[in-house]
């Protein structure tokens, strides 16, 4: 399928490696030009110079952190005008609810709510007026079923969907959309972290952790980077624009419900 986004430009915050990745292959196969940002230099100049070497695309690179005023002025500045933003940070540590101070949720908050709503700002205007643009936030299945140990991620990424759900459809009619896609358990370091504390929780091997993670999601396996990027960059396509404030589960049937 043409994807109708040929020569479009994307800003993909967190994606030398992962998901984020996932997203960015999949857009510069649809031959959508790229800035990709991520905080480490050498990983995202190598994703970078893959995709280039691949697809055939522009890639510009932004080695900062986006959760921080100054990482976001960083990509910002590079970025210029885009046509789709996909945003994108990694989740808060794991833990109980009585081990969170004030600080972590802070931290929680910026990194996987605020960031996203100050890029949302500061670019979807831009889209509006000329017409056409596309948001994909990059949550988790826990906006559906929140996970215990998970909270801080559970709180911060409820109050991003909150805001996106009212936003998306006051920007619809200018033919933008805000999109988010929840994740389950992917093929991907966070959830080599998250197995890695089973481990020592449960003093197992890793790949027992793996396997028995596995058996609790209807698909028998964890998901790839490059399935969920081609689901993002559906998203993104002139094939989605009536598609608005939705929340798409990538989860192997793992979240046992009904709507």
């Amino acid at each position: 399928m043409d994807l109708g986004i040929k020569g479009k430009r994307a800003l993909l915050c967190a994606s030398s490696k992962g998901l984020g990745l996932g997203c960015a292959e999949a857009l510069a196969a649809a031959g959508v030009d790229l800035v990709m940002n991520a905080r480490g230099a050498e990983a995202l100049d190598a994703s970078a110079q893959a995709i280039r070497d691949a697809h055939g695309v522009e890639v510009t690179t932004v080695a900062a952190d986006i959760t921080t005023p100054e990482g976001r002025q960083l990509v910002l500045e590079a970025a210029g005008a885009v046509d789709i933003l996909v945003n994108n940070a990694g989740g808060p540590p794991p833990g109980m609810w009585h081990d969170w101070e004030r600080e972590d949720f802070i931290k929680a908050l910026d990194a996987n709510m605020l960031t996203p709503i100050a890029l949302i700002k500061a670019l979807v205007p831009g889209m509006m007026d000329r017409g056409w643009g596309r948001v994909v936030n990059i949550t988790s299945q826990s906006v559906k079923a929140p996970i215990g140990v998970l909270g801080l991620s559970n709180s911060a990424r409820a109050g991003l969907t909150g805001y996106v759900a009212g936003t998306s459809r006051q920007v619809a009619g200018k033919g933008v959309t805000i999109n988010n896609l929840l994740p389950g358990i992917h093929a991907t370091d966070r959830a080599d972290a998250l197995d890695g504390g089973v481990v020592k929780a449960k003093g197992i091997t890793l790949e027992q952790a793996r396997a028995d993670r596995a058996a609790t999601i209807p698909a028998g396996r964890y998901g790839t980077r490059e399935e969920f990027g081609a689901a993002c960059a559906f998203l993104c396509s002139v094939h989605a624009g009536f598609i608005v404030g939705q929340n798409l589960l990538l989860d192997g049937g793992a979240t046992n419900m009904t709507i």
